[in-house]
């Protein structure tokens, strides 16, 4: 896992630009806390910071080789994983390719020279990268099926700038960031966001499943991974033992690292499921016991208030997990302060507006893990995937014509000045986003009802939402040089179970039946029949109280620069509201965008134009 930055200027010589690109590449230092490199051509200039995890010493990046007649050099930088390289590494070794080193990375790049852009194709793992390819004078950017890698760019006039994050492509003095009154709606609600979108005017993320070339014509993006329905034909038994036997290989690949390797564990079935697979492999090679890790709020026995997507607090089930499947497990208990002193430091990994807490509690705990371990797994997509939400089992929400993820939650975007609603549009762009996305899903012939209406709804659910989850997943554990694998993801599983009818991902009554029933030999019955309980929320009313206090002064403030923009008495009204929602754990939680996006502003310089 890693960070990488760098730039195309078909009208420059680049080689004069050390400086610069050692600013860019030092943006991503935690990424990569282990090794620093950076390679510059007439053209392209790149660079590179590693966090070593496989191949410590001999994964080394930019990564060249030399091709064609003329010995025309191919250079990669690359951040990920790529779990099939061993198989990958074989395969090439028969076509002819000879290697250096043990790394994945070196793999990456042969896979490239032999099969050019649709090496992705063959890729299984998360990863982003860039290629420079002297022969053909191209630039090629890929990022992974699900965009757990991220990887954005901005076009230029004669070229590109690139990078993992947006402070690599903002260190560049060629970009210059903007924000207008069209991204606002999405700096309050970044689930809206289209694949690919950013707020910041010129700002571009490589799409999840997309290549983007970038040669003297200009930058071509396409696709090349999508989801395909077809009939699921299998029995119930079949189906369940094809997704425990996914399961397996799947977590085995990801625990290939040269480094030490932990997981997540709340208690809840998608990850303790990955942490009793983990610990089982780990066991079988003699490299166990698996470490395991939790977070929780101090004093959150007092104040912990149930609500529909967080009935019950973690802390009991994630340590009858660990006692049952026997990892040493670590609780990390979380102070107001600890939390507040780390904000700062989300906020600078964020690059965009923090989720406040969320990202704080998240942060503070893989800072916990980094101690200890390089590597870990996390349950994420497994909701997304198998139906866990709340809202894919309340009938009067799956069939609201909207986005069914958005619950009864209040739109912040309401809440903009009357002028700029009139001019936004906010109910019509969130309608309209809804019924773009839907026209995308691939629908299966003949089918109908109920599991034609969840089809949507979970394609619906791997846009925006998981995207978020994603990020803040990668942002949060990158910043303290964590690698963090997501098994949930490997678009083996996410292809099979995409096409098990509804009916049968309900089958015993319940949410995620499939993978409970893939995983019932491994866990208690607490564990497995326990409800979908969400990523912990901070209940603490000091936290709640400072959020509000803390937005009524952004409201008196006339040097907030979303001074103008926002309407008071709306603002207040969501303040007074107590009535219990299905995706929030209080107002203060839904009201933190505000906060943020003011402070992202303010250290941004930006201001709405």
């Amino acid at each position: 896992m890693c960070g990488f930055v760098g730039w195309l200027d078909f009208t420059r010589d680049l080689r004069g630009e050390q400086t610069l690109l050692d600013v860019m590449t030092d943006t991503m230092r935690e990424r990569g806390p282990d090794g620093r490199g950076t390679w510059l051509a007439q053209h392209v200039a790149l660079g590179h910071r590693r966090l070593a995890v496989i191949d410590v010493a001999g994964g080394a990046q930019p990564m060249t080789a030399e091709i064609g007649p003329q010995r025309l050099p191919v250079a990669l930088v690359y951040a990920g994983e790529v779990y099939n390289f061993r198989e990958l590494r074989t395969q090439l070794i028969g076509l002819g390719h000879a290697f250096r080193t043990r790394s994945d990375t070196e793999v990456l790049l042969r896979a490239y020279i032999e099969w050019g852009a649709g090496c992705v194709e063959r890729l299984n793992g998360m990863f982003a990268f860039a290629v420079w390819d002297s022969v053909r004078e191209e630039l090629v950017l890929g990022r992974d099926r699900l965009g757990v890698k991220p990887l954005y760019y901005a076009p230029q006039s004669d070229g590109v700038i690139f990078a993992s994050e947006p402070k690599g492509i903002l260190a560049h003095p060629g970009f210059t960031p903007t924000l207008s009154a069209e991204a606002l709606p999405i700096l309050l609600n970044p689930r809206l966001a289209f694949a690919g979108e950013t707020p910041i005017g010129g700002l571009r993320e490589v799409k999840p499943g997309h290549v983007v070339r970038i040669d003297r014509r200009g930058c071509h993006e396409y696709p090349y991974w999508r989801l395909v329905s077809q009939p699921h034909t299998e029995d119930l038994g079949s189906t369940v033992r094809n997704v425990r036997e996914l399961l397996e290989d799947i977590v085995e690949r990801q625990l290939v690292a040269d480094v030490p390797r932990a997981a997540m564990l709340s208690g809840g079935l998608d990850s303790s499921a990955m942490a009793a697979l983990a610990a089982r492999s780990l066991a079988g090679t003699g490299d166990g016991p698996l470490v395991t890790y939790s977070v929780r709020f101090d004093g959150e026995e007092r104040d912990f208030r149930p609500t529909v997507l967080r009935p019950e607090r973690d802390a009991p089930y994630a340590a009858l997990a660990s006692k049952y499947i026997g990892t040493e497990h670590v609780e990390v208990v979380l102070t107001a302060d600890e939390l507040a002193n780390a904000t700062p430091l989300t906020r600078q990994a964020r690059d965009l507006p923090s989720l406040g807490q969320f990202d704080t509690s998240m942060y503070l705990m893989f800072a916990a893990l980094r101690e200890r371990s390089t590597v870990a797994l996390s349950g994420e997509a497994a909701d997304e995937i198998f139906g866990g939400y709340p809202w894919f089992h309340d009938p009067g929400t799956v069939w609201r014509e909207t986005f069914p993820w958005l619950g009864n939650a209040p739109r912040l975007a309401d809440c903009l000045a009357p002028e700029l609603r009139r001019s936004l549009q906010p109910a019509d762009l969130e309608a309209d986003r809804y019924a773009t996305l839907r026209a995308q899903v691939p629908q299966l012939s003949g089918e109908e009802g109920t599991d034609a209406r969840m089809r949507e709804v979970l394609f619906l659910s791997l846009q925006g939402p998981l995207a978020m989850l994603l990020d803040r997943k990668d942002r949060m554990s990158m910043a303290v040089g964590l690698e963090v694998r997501v098994p949930f993801c490997d678009h083996r599983l996410l292809e099979y179970v995409w096409n098990i009818p509804w009916s049968m991902k309900v089958a015993d009554g319940r949410e995620k039946s499939l993978l409970r029933m893939a995983v019932a030999d491994l866990l208690p019955q607490e564990v497995l029949m326990r409800p979908k309980s969400a990523y912990p929320a901070t209940h603490d009313p000091v936290h709640d109280a400072a959020v509000h206090t803390a937005v009524r002064a952004l409201l008196d403030d006339p040097t907030s620069p979303l001074a103008g923009l926002l309407d008071k008495g709306r603002v207040m009204d969501l303040l007074d509201g107590q009535e219990q929602m299905m995706t929030h754990a209080s107002t203060a939680h839904v009201l933190i965008p505000f906060l943020e996006t003011d402070v992202w502003m303010r250290e941004h310089g930006l201001n709405v134009a």
